[in-house]
């Protein structure tokens, strides 16, 4: 589970801007969100620090939070 969506619709961004600001083509970033595919933990990384970037304090865990938490 992933709250990539969550945190950018906090930060009041599109998906394009987003993908954006990380050097990606939009779809990639919908792939991501949706479940479609799985990022890596680089990647992961990336998202985190963009979202931080654009004012919205949030932790690696906070975006993909541990297994037998998001349940």
């Amino acid at each position: 589970m992933n709250r990539i969506s969550h945190y950018r619709k906090k930060a009041n961004v599109s998906q394009q801007a987003l993908a954006q600001k990380l050097g990606w083509i939009q779809p990639r970033l919908a792939n991501y969100e949706t479940k479609a595919r799985t990022p890596s933990l680089a990647d992961s990384r990336l998202i985190v620090n963009a979202l931080n970037q654009l004012g919205i304090l949030c932790s690696l865990d906070d975006v993909f939070p541990p297994e037998n938490e998001s349940k």
